[in-house]
């Protein structure tokens, strides 16, 4: 069995309640400090445990990081939708799903981030969810026009606009370019999207 297989079993199977708290712990240190200067001897010291306690969750450090970047990525989807869920408007919807992203990912300091782009099988990970955010705003977009809420456009280029912006966001480019908050570019942001798709009168 390849390390590869390894991981991905080591993924499917349920995780012990210590399992799962290393793996919170583990992801607080990372949006934090980030993880590609950490060696498993450090985790293992910073978490206050053996090497073999994080052999047990991945077969190695690079393997432990995807996981962990996957852990943070899958519990920032489930609190967005959570908070969009009940929200029955359409534009009301879009604006707090852009809000909530824009609070679940405030706490990622600018190391982690760029660990992860700099590391391809994070990186993935993360395109991944920018896929998915991508295509959750264009079925926004679509209820809103099929609703009468929005004009007429092209959603899927529209969302495919947005998820770049929410991108160069994540990637601390918006940052740099304009001085914004992470937080404060996904407020323009979400002002802009609702004026642009605002019907003509």
């Amino acid at each position: 069995m390849t390390r590869a297989e390894v991981s991905a079993r080591s993924r499917r199977r349920t995780l012990t309640a210590r399992q799962s708290d290393l793996l919170n712990r583990l992801e607080q240190l990372f949006l934090a400090e980030g993880f590609a200067t950490f060696t498993l001897d450090d985790l293992a010291a910073r978490m206050r445990c053996s090497k073999s306690t994080l052999y047990a969750l991945a077969p190695s450090k690079e393997q432990l990081s995807v996981l962990v970047v996957s852990h943070f990525f899958k519990k920032a989807t489930a609190r967005i939708e959570a908070r969009v869920a009940d929200v029955e408007d359409v534009r009301a919807r879009i604006g707090e799903y852009l809000s909530a992203a824009g609070d679940e990912l405030r706490p990622a300091g600018r190391e982690f981030i760029g660990d992860i782009a700099a590391f391809p099988p994070a990186r993935a990970v993360y395109e991944l969810n920018a896929r998915a955010a991508a295509a959750r705003i264009h079925s926004l977009i679509a209820d809103g026009v099929k609703q009468g809420a929005f004009r007429d456009v092209h959603a899927t280029l529209v969302a495919e606009m947005v998820g770049l912006t929410i991108e160069h966001i994540h990637l601390g480019v918006i940052a740099k370019r304009t001085g914004l908050s992470d937080a404060e570019a996904f407020q323009a942001l979400s002002e802009f999207l609702l004026a642009a798709l605002a019907p003509t009168a």
